[in-house]
């Protein structure tokens, strides 16, 4: 249970990062015709539905949902997309996660897409928290925060809206 000590944020400014977001993957590829966009499954699935809800709602960009499936706990496994190569080769793609914590998900993500040629990558999170072991970084970020190693951010995306808070 969350109480509002802890939420980092709430609905209404979840709702108004992902406008943000979704303008800023709109300016990025204002020249495009179309637009693949990434979610890791999960929250990240649901952050990419959200964005591109606005996305078809202020461009005329074709936009394209793919869905990422990587183990989390271990994410060597064989990593699975929605679509095939083909749909995705040459265009340009925006990867999207809830929370950029350690890396590691979205390191394997972007390895993943690296094998294949694109014309454009991007990367899009609603929390940057700071504490990375690999060398990726947020393209995209609703709120960049520095948190201590033992607190972790959680979003929930429910009927009832959206929260992001931090845990202990």
């Amino acid at each position: 249970m969350t109480t509002t000590e802890n939420i980092i944020l709430n609905q209404v400014q979840i709702d108004q990062k992902i406008k943000r977001i979704a303008y800023q993957i709109y300016e990025t590829n204002a020249s495009e015709k179309e637009v693949v966009v990434a979610g890791i499954i999960g929250n990240g699935f649901v952050l990419a539905e959200k964005i591109i809800t606005v996305l078809e709602e202020i461009s005329t960009l074709k936009v394209t949902i793919c869905k990422i499936t990587i183990n989390k706990k271990k994410p060597l496994e064989a990593i699975t997309t929605s679509l095939s190569v083909d749909d995705y080769k040459h265009k340009s793609l925006v990867v999207v996660d809830d929370v950029l914590n350690s890396g590691t998900t979205l390191i394997y993500a972007v390895k993943h897409f690296l094998e294949v040629p694109l014309k454009r990558f991007k990367t899009a999170v609603l929390v940057n928290r700071n504490h990375k072991k690999y060398p990726v970084k947020a393209d995209f970020k609703g709120i960049s925060l520095s948190t201590s190693i033992k607190e972790h951010v959680q979003v929930e995306f429910s009927e009832k809206g959206a929260l992001a808070y931090l845990v202990e």
